[in-house]
């Protein structure tokens, strides 16, 4: 399973001095393109969903699919929300899988765009996951979902960015320095004596929007000033486009209108690894990367003074209101099979990090439900909580309480 720490991931290019594409999918010719060059290449990469695609797919099934691919891939992968909206937006994300959380907050005034970012920061880190903040504005020219970012270009203060850092705790930070989303009108004129002020203040991974129509040589002066992220999509939507129009034709189907464009976006992907420095990185990242793997909370228990229909009805409250918890992948309920087991009902939880084992334990809807709900019918019982994989015992480690 190489879904892997982003925060990892990123350290590693920022150490080696390579950037990792983010590259933004809306459909699983996308994924497949996307996934297909990252293989060929042997490359680190990261999937990203952006909030402001939304309208275009249905993000709980992207997710599940993002999800499958990263399990059944070769390289390392990590899985990001891209541009998102608000703190329940990042909540929802990191419950269906993204190992990695923006929060886009850079248009509001510095002081809002702080508390915005603070927020999802403290949250997300309680759930091991790495955040994503912006400081500045990159704003939309033309192309595919400029109109999304509307508005004037905000370069980035060096010395703004430093206290941003440290007053939100961000891991990585995106900035304005020239690029555009969407397509750029003539020739691009990027700050690049702004970027090494910036990556000498901040110190740790930068971030570039709208990397559609830089040259390779910018590109590689990015790098060399602590750029380790570059989001990428619009050319990609372009090359796709491009497909479709080529198989139009009289009486053209849809699947034949699409032959042919996870190919045209794998094409693309794989000439920006090469161009970034992520290509033949996998192996060196897989080794220094820790596996992102979820932690199994198990409870098995009985039951005393209650009858099968309220444990029915507890356990449909708890699947409820557990798996709103940030960092809660999945709640599910069960009754034993046999009559004579030793344990007659059980709960299994799967937290996205080992980092929620305490902060689920802490949070509020947690102690309400198992204070108020469960443990006072539930003496008798018995917890766990383990990783699949490989460890000292074969099992995980660990122990909590429902």
């Amino acid at each position: 399973m190489p879904l892997v720490n982003m925060k990892d991931m990123l350290a590693h290019a920022y150490a080696e001095g390579y950037a990792v594409g983010g590259f933004d999918l809306v459909g699983l010719e996308f994924l497949d393109g996307i996934m297909q060059a990252a293989e060929r290449e042997r490359s680190p990469v990261i999937l990203s969903l952006a909030e402001s695609h939304f309208d275009y797919y249905d993000f709980e099934l992207a997710m599940a699919a993002s999800v499958a691919a990263a399990e059944r891939a070769g390289v390392p992968v990590a899985i990001h929300l891209d541009h998102g909206a608000s703190l329940e937006s990042a909540v929802r994300a990191i419950n269906l899988g993204c190992n990695g959380v923006m929060v886009d907050a850079s248009h509001r005034p510095y002081a809002g765009n702080v508390a915005a970012t603070r927020e999802v920061t403290h949250m997300a880190h309680a759930c091991g996951v790495p955040v994503e903040g912006e400081l500045g504005y990159v704003a939309g020219v033309e192309g595919e979902d400029a109109e999304r970012h509307p508005g004037e270009v905000v370069y980035t203060a060096p010395d703004e960015a430093a206290r941003f850092v440290a007053e939100t705790g961000v891991d990585f930070l995106a900035v304005s320095v020239g690029t555009v989303h969407g397509r750029l009108r003539g020739e691009p004129r990027l700050d690049f004596e702004r970027l090494a002020a910036i990556n000498a203040a901040v110190g740790r991974p930068l971030v570039i929007h709208g990397g559609t129509g830089l040259s390779d040589e910018q590109f590689r002066r990015l790098i060399a000033n602590g750029v380790s992220k570059i989001n990428y999509y619009t050319a990609l939507a372009d090359a796709a486009a491009a497909r479709i129009r080529a198989n139009d034709r009289e009486g053209a189907g849809y699947t034949a209108l699409l032959a042919g464009v996870r190919e045209a976006v794998a094409e693309e992907t794989a000439r920006c690894m090469r161009v970034f420095g992520s290509s033949g990185r996998a192996e060196a990242v897989l080794a220094a990367a820790a596996p992102w793997r979820p932690v199994e909370h198990v409870i098995l228990y009985n039951v005393e003074g209650v009858g099968e229909a309220e444990v029915g009805d507890m356990m449909a409250e708890g699947r409820r209101v557990l798996s709103r918890i940030p960092g809660v992948r999945r709640v599910v309920t069960g009754t034993a099979v046999k009559a004579d087991a030793r344990y007659r009902f059980c709960w299994l939880v799967e937290f996205v990090h080992p980092a929620v084992i305490d902060s689920y334990r802490e949070h509020p809807d947690h102690k309400a439900f198992a204070d108020n709900r469960f443990r006072p019918v539930a003496g008798d019982r018995v917890s766990i909580d383990y990783q699949a994989g490989p460890g000292p015992d074969g099992a995980g480690s660990g122990r909590s309480d429902v």
